[in-house]
């Protein structure tokens, strides 16, 4: 009976959740990746593939609880006629468990890259692949394993904090999908993280990012890979406009020298390997729309050719920095619910990143799909809608017969491609709250301390 059952459930899974994303992530990818980590497993109902599908469901869902998905089990299995499992979360929470994180990665992976395979050269910036990223933090459940592991802020007294994760991501900027992560303790420098990343870089790629990495040991970590870099001008930096070669009024070749001291993220062996010095184009850029902050700055880049690569396409890229980037990190820890990880352990806590980063590249792939023959580019259409949607379209896919389900998906991609976000270039709004808090005071001690002063 336990087999049938186990049956039972991939196939809901696969012909609901997993039937809009068969060709991206099929079921003989998902094996193929276990078998490669060697990953074995006894004939039980909560199998690998039915654990994945089960997991991204959580995340798709409003409701992202584990008796939630227990539930959805239940009700199948009651359908069927078959052996109904406990209630009880114990037996899936083991399961997801078993699961072995370095699963995860390349199934990420695999999807982004099914996803870039679908971008035309044309569809690219200046028919270049163009990775932009960003760093945040992600809380955690306050458990004594997760602050050993992601020690929470320093300026907040033992107890009072959440144990903080520093999480990098680099997205594309045409189809918005995740390529890279790096994920470590809050300390941790973000430099740290991105020079690790640029080791993943492709030559001809174009990286782009905020002031934070404009020095000369990023941009030489990134040619060494054979990619291109456009940076806003650290601050530190001076420019001076009337020296160097000259391209334009505030645009001007000039080559800089490796600095003369070691900087703190990079050990002696690295620094000695740097070159000697680099050619490098500063670029002063003015754009002037509200909601962009500063409207006027200097860009350093590797992108020498002013014909190729013209102010006008500077300034477009770096204003697709803040969609890529910014916008998107606020979709994944806003709209996915990522910004608290209510997990007790840090393996759970990177895994449920994982399966986090996993389902937003799928709904990035169709919204992709359902924006390749609309009159606006997929990045204009709602994250948040099309995953209200293919949570509404989901029941009615898994209803649908064999030869029904084209026509099925293809409804699910027409109402996506309605889904489209007003074009506001203009909009500003003040960066205030309106809702007033409530009014208790923040903790100053453990709760097991204030608990007991309750009692005393």
């Amino acid at each position: 009976m336990m087999p049938n059952r186990a049956a039972v459930l991939k196939e809901q899974y696969q012909n609901s959740i997993g039937l809009p994303f068969s060709d991206v992530l099929p079921e003989a990818e998902i094996q193929a990746v276990l078998e490669a980590q060697g990953v074995t497993y006894r004939q039980v109902l909560y199998t690998p593939i039915v654990v994945l599908w089960s997991w991204l469901s959580q995340v798709l869902d409003s409701d992202s609880s584990l008796s939630h998905a227990v539930k959805r089990v239940t009700t199948w299995m009651r359908v069927a006629g078959l052996s109904v499992p406990s209630a009880d979360t114990g037996a899936y929470s083991k399961a997801r468990k078993r699961w072995p994180e370095s699963i995860f990665p390349p199934l990420v992976k695999r999807v982004a890259t099914a996803l870039q395979a679908q971008v035309s050269p044309a569809q690219r910036w200046c028919g270049r692949v163009v990775r932009a990223f960003d760093a945040t933090t992600i809380l955690m459940s306050d458990t004594e394993v997760n602050q050993r592991a992601y020690p929470q802020h320093s300026n907040q007294k033992s107890g009072c904090g959440f144990p903080l994760l520093k999480l990098q991501v680099w997205f594309c900027v045409t189809t918005g999908a995740v390529l890279e992560v790096a994920m470590a303790p809050f300390r941790v420098s973000e430099w740290r993280l991105a020079r690790h990343l640029y080791q993943t870089l492709c030559p001809e790629d174009v990286v782009v990012a905020d002031s934070a990495y404009g020095t000369y040991v990023d941009l030489a970590g990134v040619t060494a890979m054979g990619a291109d870099a456009v940076f806003r001008k650290h601050h530190q930096r001076r420019c001076d406009f009337r020296r160097g070669k000259k391209l334009g009024i505030g645009d001007h070749i000039v080559r800089w020298q490796r600095p003369k001291k070691c900087p703190h993220a990079l050990s002696p062996e690295e620094f000695e390997a740097l070159p000697e010095a680099l050619e490098v184009r500063e670029v002063y850029l003015s754009i002037q729309v509200p909601g962009f902050r500063p409207s006027n700055f200097v860009v350093v880049t590797t992108l020498i050719d002013p014909k190729r690569y013209p102010r006008a396409k500077l300034a477009q890229l770096y204003q697709l920095r803040w969609q890529a980037a910014e916008v998107n990190l606020r979709h994944l820890k806003t709209t996915l619910a990522m910004e608290m990880v209510a997990a007790k352990t840090p393996t759970m806590v990177t895994k449920s990143i994982w399966v986090h980063l996993l389902a937003y590249n799928l709904l990035r792939t169709l919204m992709w799909e359902a924006g390749a023959d609309a009159e606006v580019g997929a990045l204009r259409l709602s994250l948040q809608g099309t995953r209200q949607q293919f949570n509404h379209f989901r029941p009615e896919l898994l209803h649908l017969s064999p030869s029904a389900r084209p026509q099925g998906y293809q409804a699910l991609l027409n109402a996506v491609r309605e889904l489209i976000i007003p074009f506001r270039p203009h909009r500003s709004e003040p960066r205030v709250v309106k809702r007033r808090p409530k009014p208790f005071p923040r903790m100053q001690e453990p709760r097991s301390v204030a608990k007991a002063k309750l009692v005393a």
